[in-house]
């Protein structure tokens, strides 16, 4: 007897089971943490962005102030050349805001500029920005442009009016975007130094602000981040970068002027440290895990052994020695033992019924005709012995109908009425065979296409023009085929019947067409 029962061996592999569990809840542990960890990330990028969007926009107010003060005293002093040398040199080097300062007139004559250097003083201008002024008699905030002096910049400006408020010109702060500057020391510091970094795109999508200055220009509007940002939105998302670089972005929109700030961490930085803790976790759980799979794997082989050797004798039942072979399987555990008993049992009994269910199994219950087994061994042996045959499909037609209308028993009753007729139509050592609910397949052997064809045209008009047993004719559709030996497999001769089946449906019913092979083939 065997000495183990299934009952322990389960309460082992749900030991197992139990292990692998606490690896799935490991893993979901790892995933709720990293989750968790990237959403602390994105909000921690969009709190920043947003404090360094209101700091910019109070930045850029203050500078804006600067020069309406100045502006508002330089109505009267026009013509005075020192006095206007005087505060742009004040405005430039007071506070470092700017990176030069320009006044000029109502055409655009540079009456004064710091640094004095640039060489601007007394012409016109006729820069991008000096269009925008002549264009706009206001206080402005500008897009970044090639200024006259060729850098890309900023201008901030204030309009210098009359007493009378007449339109005199422009005092203007310019801060180059591709030099190191104030604007640039106020968004580039107090960030965390772990690879994060902030970044500020225009209204058009183009950096103003960028670590990289080589990047100062670019037009960035494909990153889902600046898209947001530059419609107004704010918030934060995780997003493949233009550089296909895996980032957690947070965003806020700068009142001011409609730019945007975007502060962003490569995903894998915040995930590192996780990362490491995990595997130090993993290195300590793997020996055991895999102790645990390999004793799960030992006590499976056990348990699944026996009852493979018990299937694949099974599946060989009909041989000879099956009996035999099922006495020399080793049932380790009582439940193997107790089924391969079963097992002997039941296959005794199936070979002594077997010559009596032989004849059932190939017979159709209803019509006494042959069914798809056999069908398929009459099949097989007209392909072995090498014999022609024809094959004739059909089914009757609107079949479902007379079933709804009189009823399954009169259904059957109309089975059997076509039987019969098949029958009658058909030699001897023809084989009429119900492959289906109403439909039937005729093998012909050794007979051609035409005499099929006319065998079939027989049967249709007997069933067109005599009354069945709901009182009126019940039709037919046949589709008719021809197998030369050795051309064509069973299989194929059978479909290609089929389908002259469906073609006799299509062209309206209750008629017969015969295909050739090259029809369909």
């Amino acid at each position: 007897m065997p000495t183990l029962d299934l009952r322990r061996l389960i309460i082992l592999l749900t030991v197992a089971t139990a292990l692998i569990t606490f690896a799935n809840s490991f893993q979901a542990s790892y995933r709720s943490q990293r989750d968790l960890l990237m959403q602390q990330t994105l909000q921690a990028n969009y709190v920043y962005a947003a404090r360094q969007a209101y700091s910019t926009d109070n930045f850029l107010l203050a500078a804006q102030d600067q020069l309406a003060y100045s502006a508002s005293q330089l109505g009267s002093k026009l013509n005075n050349a020192d006095y206007l040398q005087a505060e742009v040199d004040r405005l430039k080097n007071q506070t470092d805001t700017f990176d030069m300062v320009l006044i000029i007139d109502a055409n655009s004559r540079a009456l004064a500029t710091a640094p004095s250097s640039t060489g601007l003083k007394g012409q016109i201008l006729v820069s991008q920005g000096a269009q925008l002024l002549r264009n706009n008699h206001t206080a402005l905030i500008s897009a970044p442009f090639i200024g006259s002096t060729g850098n890309l910049l900023v201008m901030i400006a204030a309009p210098i009016k009359s007493s009378t408020g007449v339109y005199l010109g422009h005092i203007t702060g310019s801060i180059y975007l591709q030099q190191r500057n104030i604007l640039g020391t106020l968004l580039g510091s107090g960030y965390r130094d772990d690879g994060s970094y902030l970044y500020v795109v225009d209204r058009e999508g183009k950096l103003i602000y960028h670590p990289d200055t080589a990047r100062i220009g670019e037009h960035v509007m494909a990153n889902p981040a600046v898209h947001a940002v530059v419609s107004g939105a704010e918030g934060s998302q995780r997003l493949i970068n233009l550089k296909g670089i895996d980032m957690l972005a947070g965003y806020s929109p700068m009142k001011t002027t409609g730019w945007g700030i975007i502060a962003q961490t490569p995903t894998e930085i915040p995930l590192a440290m996780l990362n490491g803790l995990m595997l130090q976790t993993l290195k300590y759980t793997v020996p055991l895990l895999l102790l645990t799979l390999l004793a799960v794997w030992w006590l499976s082989g056990r348990i699944a052994r026996p009852l493979w050797h018990l299937a694949t004798l099974v599946k060989n039942w009909h041989a000879p020695d099956t009996l035999d072979l099922l006495n020399q399987v080793r049932a380790r555990y009582f439940e193997a033992d107790q089924l391969r008993h079963s097992i002997a049992e039941g296959i005794s009994i199936i070979q002594q019924q077997l010559g009596k269910l032989s004849r059932e199994s190939l017979t159709d219950p209803l019509t006494g005709l042959d069914n798809r087994r056999g069908l398929r061994r009459a099949l097989d042996q007209l392909q072995a012995r090498q014999r022609p045959f024809s094959v004739i499909t059909l089914d009757i037609d609107h079949f479902k109908q007379v079933n709804d209308q009189f009823g399954h028993d009169l259904g059957d009753q109309v089975l059997l009425h076509l039987s019969a007729q098949m029958r009658a139509c058909t030699r001897s050592d023809d084989l009429i065979c119900r492959s289906g609910g109403e439909e039937f397949v005729i093998l012909l052997p050794d007979m051609d296409l035409d005499s099929a064809s006319a065998l079939g045209e027989r049967l249709r008009e007997r069933m067109a023009n005599s009354p069945s047993p709901v009182g009126i004719p019940v039709t037919i559709s046949l589709g008719v085929a021809y197998a030369s030996p050795g051309k064509h497999s069973p299989a194929q001769i059978l479909k290609l019947a089929d389908q002259a089946l469906y073609q006799a449906k299509q062209q309206g019913r209750n008629r017969l067409v015969a295909a050739q092979l090259g029809e369909f083939f």
